[in-house]
């Protein structure tokens, strides 16, 4: 089809937007913003730690430290669980950048693995043989709306006395067999960008884990190398915690602490979050039942049986195409927003060919690049507004609406 005969829209679809979702939960949103200001703390305060407890409860995680964005969450993850220069993380050659790039910033060397076709996930089957005695840790990465093969991971792992640390930033409501991502392993993030199941207004993470001593020190390398304090107003002995405080030279840290805006914005959709996930899943499922069968779409969305009780939460709406680039176009010329996840795997980005990687070398993550697209999916998006996409990707395989 040719996007020149695609009529003017009547209305856009934008691919995200929440202004809806923070106009309803203005209210309890602004007496939040009302403590901040009366409190004058507006970094790692009382509102980080009251979300800290929220996401406890909500994960069932032994710690959950708040951290300014996901990107920082996976760095101090994997340099509180001592990865550095000389080792090697294994991560999917498919996904976002920060899952490559966090490991090069902590020191060590990313080395990758191709995906199953069928979830974009790191595929069990082929990480033994990415297996190097430089080997420290393997990093799956819960994609899209489904968990990671878990199982035969740690399996191999635990053959070769490696690490798992996952990258969970859109893992949030996630679960394996009543696990939550994050949790499986030793430890791993969520992500609060704007666009993630639990957004923020701006950018703020999170590191979840049960290890005492890697939640200790990811807190200390989120501030500095600073133990954390007593959260503001809780009784402690004052001097001696603020002489330990000013101790920064145990661990060369930074400063990577919540935003106490962010915290308050986060609280506030977390109270609606179980609801934002399950519309999702109503979503999703209208557009699986009005985009089957069409011709030119390869592969939509599904959830995987593994064998274990899943809980997968539809974080974006992903399919395959062969003339992916021609449908985003076609599409942003009748007023319908995509976004193109991931269009060049991370093996071939330009800052990683030290690794010697070429064309060819993880062919399922090539493939997903090339023909992947995600459609709008927000709990704000309405039928009318699936209906317009689903017509919109049928008018562009078939120049018919129905």
């Amino acid at each position: 089809m040719d996007s020149k005969a695609m009529p003017a829209p009547a209305s856009t679809v934008p691919f995200f937007t929440q202004a809806e979702s923070f106009e309803r939960l203005w209210p309890r949103l602004s007496a939040y913003l009302d403590e901040v200001c009366e409190s004058g703390t507006y970094s790692n305060g009382s509102k980080t730690a009251e979300l800290e407890a929220a996401l406890r409860a909500y994960t069932g995680a032994r710690h959950a430290i708040a951290v300014g964005n996901g990107t920082d969450a996976l760095v101090l993850l994997l340099r509180a669980a001592g990865i550095g220069p000389g080792d090697e993380v294994i991560v999917p050659a498919f996904s976002f950048f920060a899952s490559a790039s966090s490991v090069a910033l902590a020191g060590a060397v990313p080395v990758f693995a191709d995906i199953d076709p069928l979830t974009y996930h790191l595929d069990p089957a082929v990480l033994e043989a990415a297996v190097t005695p430089r080997t420290k840790a393997v990093m799956p990465v819960h994609l899209f709306c489904q968990p990671a093969d878990m199982t035969p991971l740690l399996a191999v792992a635990e053959r070769h006395g490696l690490l798992v640390l996952e990258d969970s930033a859109e893992g949030i409501g996630m679960r394996l067999d009543g696990r939550h991502t994050g949790l499986i392993g030793a430890g791993g993030v969520l992500s609060f960008f704007p666009t993630k199941t639990l957004g923020a207004l701006g950018d703020a993470g999170m590191v979840l884990t049960d290890d005492d001593v890697l939640a200790g020190t990811v807190q200390r390398l989120r501030d500095h190398g600073r133990p954390a304090l007593p959260a503001p107003g809780a009784p402690h002995a004052a001097p001696v915690a603020r002489a330990e405080y000013a101790r920064q030279g145990e661990l060369a840290g930074t400063n990577s602490k919540m935003d106490e805006l962010q915290a308050a914005a986060l609280l506030t959709k977390l109270s609606t979050l179980d609801d934002d996930i399950r519309r999702r899943a109503v979503l999703a499922d209208v557009y699986t039942r009005r985009l089957r069968g069409i011709p030119g779409v390869r592969r939509l969305p599904a959830v995987v049986d593994r064998g274990e009780p899943v809980d997968p939460v539809f974080y974006v709406y992903l399919i395959e195409t062969d003339r992916r680039d021609a449908l985003v176009s076609y599409l942003a010329s009748a007023g319908i927003g995509t976004e193109t996840y991931y269009p060049l795997p991370l093996h071939l980005q330009p800052c990683f060919a030290r690794l010697g990687h070429r064309e060819g070398d993880f062919p399922h993550a090539e493939a997903a690049s090339g023909r992947t697209v995600a459609l709008p999916l927000y709990p704000e998006l309405t039928l009318t507004q699936v209906g317009q996409v689903c017509d919109a990707v049928r008018s562009f395989f078939t120049g018919s609406t129905s």
